[in-house]
């Protein structure tokens, strides 16, 4: 499995010819390196429905006629906007043909012009084998706990921009908590209010059995 990071809290995973983008914020996101029309995929998954989530998940839906996966009011939103969609919700799985996708809670807020969209969410994704956690915008919740005892988290993507989600320090926590193989900061310095140093993040995990993988827009990581 292939994930490269397109900054904020955007990524796209790759495995065995199959693709799919989270939070497809790049028009308007001064660290993403690819457009929307770069990008070819088999399904979008938003957290939720803040621009700098939502982003351009309609014109990527209709581009690629691939669904827009998460939680029912979000979805519906895009159906009306001419995207295909599966609509979900908080504990409910999945199995699409590029893999699995479950919705885990997160603490945050979901609404998009005058629209509200639903409840945030995470996801578990699981393909080919390896199951990665895009935390979403989220607070630390002691329920990580449990997300990390019920499910092999090979990499966990978690935020730490602070304000508007968890810090580093929650951040470290969370990672704790949930137990993954591998860490990667995401939804930090695209903005100044979120600016932060990664590298505080690593050291806060140092000595603990996890491998903390720092990506610049555009690098890749294989899990």
């Amino acid at each position: 499995m292939k994930l490269t990071y397109q900054g904020h809290s955007c990524f796209i995973v790759e495995c065995k010819g199959q693709s799919i983008i989270i939070d497809p914020f790049l028009n308007g996101n001064p660290l993403a390196k690819i457009t929307p029309k770069d990008v070819t995929v088999n399904a979008v998954l938003v957290t939720h429905g803040h621009g700098d989530h939502l982003g351009d998940a309609v014109e990527i839906s209709k581009k690629n006629n691939a669904p827009i996966i998460g939680t029912f009011e979000l979805v519906n939103y895009c159906l009306a906007k001419g995207a295909t969609g599966h609509a979900m919700h908080i504990g409910g799985g999945h199995n699409f043909p590029f893999g699995r996708v479950k919705l885990t809670i997160a603490h945050h807020g979901s609404s998009i012009d005058t629209a509200a969209t639903g409840n945030p969410c995470g996801f578990l994704i699981t393909i080919d084998g390896k199951t990665v956690y895009h935390a979403g915008d989220t607070g630390l919740f002691s329920d990580m706990a449990l997300i990390g005892e019920t499910n092999s988290i090979d990499c966990a993507l978690v935020p730490i921009g602070d304000n508007f989600t968890m810090g580093v320090d929650d951040a470290i926590r969370a990672v704790g908590m949930l137990k993954p193989r591998i860490a990667v900061p995401m939804h930090y310095n695209t903005f100044d209010l979120i600016k932060q140093d990664p590298e505080a993040f690593r050291r806060g995990l140092a000595g603990k059995q996890v491998r903390v993988e720092i990506l610049k827009p555009g690098e890749t990581l294989e899990v």
